[in-house]
């Protein structure tokens, strides 16, 4: 029998990744369908017709789009049970865990895309700097929602961990390809001890790509880049 909830994605996608730890945490069991997007499927564009992207999430066949949206409806639509929650109880706090997520997609993560676009040393310098800053921030907002304790959701990985973890693969990727450090022990001990118990968490191990598998992928996107900029 076909399982009830189905999950349309990419191994490189860290939009992906998200939902595949939230749906381990939740001990949901789910039909991971791996989507080239070269064409994309038939079921993808059925299933997410306004976007056309990856991930979706299908759940007794009707799709779920955008993956901090996925996150919100897993926590909800599995709930019962020993699983933790994803958000905090308090209003506030899952507020606060929404705004931050919503800073890691606009603002920080685009930051982080700048410097693989970037032209000349200028452009990456200054989004080199806007990646740092950026992480200066989430190291005083990872002390103020984590209350001492090892995660953004104190105890146990929730959705602002997931939201900001997913891009971790990436970070060491950039860091990587271009020789810098971003997230510096100095600067920010508190989220580099995080990342490392996250990247370690058995909710997330198995879904961490590989550093030198993304970084030939990663190769793979910045040549399709550069010969779209040049026709």
């Amino acid at each position: 029998m076909a399982k009830e909830v189905k999950l349309l994605g990419a191994w490189p996608s860290p939009f992906v990744m998200r939902c595949r730890i939230a749906l381990h945490i939740k001990s949901v069991d789910y039909e991971f369908i791996q989507e080239t997007m070269q064409p994309k499927s038939e079921l993808l564009l059925k299933s997410n017709p306004v976007y056309k992207k990856i991930p979706v999430l299908l759940h007794n066949h009707l799709p779920i789009c955008e993956s901090l949206i996925i996150l919100h409806y897993i926590d909800e639509a599995f709930s019962s049970g020993s699983a933790p929650s994803l958000l905090p109880s308090h209003p506030y706090d899952r507020a606060i865990h929404r705004f931050w997520a919503a800073y890691i997609d606009d603002k920080w993560f685009p930051s982080l895309n700048g410097m693989r676009k970037a032209e000349t040393e200028e452009e990456k310098t200054a989004a080199i700097n806007e990646v740092k800053e950026g992480l200066i921030l989430l190291e005083d907002a990872f002390e103020k929602c984590s209350k001492g304790k090892p995660y953004f959701n104190v105890d146990h990985i929730g959705y602002l961990d997931i939201a900001l973890g997913s891009y971790l693969g990436w970070l060491r990727v950039v860091e990587t390809m271009n020789n810098v450090v971003l997230l510096e022990q100095e600067k920010t001990p508190k989220l580099c001890a995080w990342a490392h118990k996250f990247c370690g968490d058995d909710a997330v191990k198995d879904y961490m790509p590989e550093t030198d598998k993304l970084i030939e992928f990663a190769k793979i996107l910045m040549a399709k880049y550069k010969a779209a900029a040049s026709t």
